[in-house]
């Protein structure tokens, strides 16, 4: 009889440890993010801000790091909207587009940072990244007088000591919502599918200044996000730096 209870009471204990374990794991895959006690593991960057009130508002960005034929061209196609966007411009790009540069702030566009030599800046020590970050900043205040408040991680890659490094910096790693997967050679009216119906207020868009068919997809887009009742904003127009907190889905929301 012994022998029998201590069997069965092993096999409960057994039983109890195998069912934690399946809810940990459920728990786990629920979330891209470890969250325990209502609080994230993990640092997340800013992909879209939560916009109070019926003013509908909507951040173009333009990722620039091969080619600037097309630069002057979305400045004023963007200008024939009345609409103001944000570049985030790579050191090497700027050191070979010098002018480009100016004109970009010049024609009243805000430069975002992204990164000098467009490395996957994880893999980079904590110096690696200051430097990176650095330099764009300098070259970008040496020819524009402007400073950047915002910085891009090259292929969207992050991680906590990318986001605090920015931080430390006193600003704002920046991704995207919407994707216009320009890059991948999609015609006008792809990019247009992908973007505009989409589109809702506090969303931020990623284009790249060089891809094949940004200057047809651009007046389509703004046509259609026009007539949908959307404003165009750089993103200081629409991203905090301060008295904010950022959720699990990466949306940027202004503290109480």
């Amino acid at each position: 009889m012994f022998l029998t209870l201590k069997r069965k009471t092993l096999v409960s204990i057994a039983a109890f440890l195998t069912a934690t374990l399946v809810v940990i794991s459920a728990l786990a895959a629920t979330s891209t993010a470890a969250v325990f006690f209502g609080k994230t593991s993990r640092k997340i960057p800013v992909y879209g801000v939560s916009v109070e009130g019926e003013d509908k508002v909507i951040a173009l960005t333009f990722d620039a790091a091969w080619g600037a034929d097309k630069t002057q061209g979305i400045l004023d196609i963007m200008a024939s909207f009345d609409a103001k966007g944000t570049f985030f411009l790579v050191g090497f790009w700027i050191d070979k587009f010098e002018e480009e540069t100016k004109a970009i702030a010049e024609a009243g566009f805000e430069i975002g940072n992204h990164s000098r030599n467009h490395l996957n800046m994880p893999k980079l020590s904590d110096g690696e990244m200051r430097a990176e970050i650095e330099y764009v900043n300098d070259r970008v205040r040496e020819l524009t007088g402007i400073t950047p408040k915002y910085f891009r991680a090259p292929f969207g890659d992050y991680s906590d000591r990318l986001v605090s490094a920015v931080e430390a910096m006193d600003m704002v790693e920046v991704q995207w919502s919407i994707d216009s997967l320009d890059w991948k050679g999609l015609s006008a009216k792809q990019i247009y599918e992908r973007v505009v119906p989409k589109a809702k207020s506090g969303d931020i868009v990623l284009f790249h200044n060089n891809s094949d068919h940004v200057l047809d997809a651009l007046p389509m887009v703004l046509t259609g996000l026009k007539a949908n009742g959307f404003r165009f904003v750089a993103l200081s127009q629409l991203v905090m730096t301060e008295g904010y907190s950022v959720d699990n889905n990466g949306i940027q929301h202004r503290s109480a």
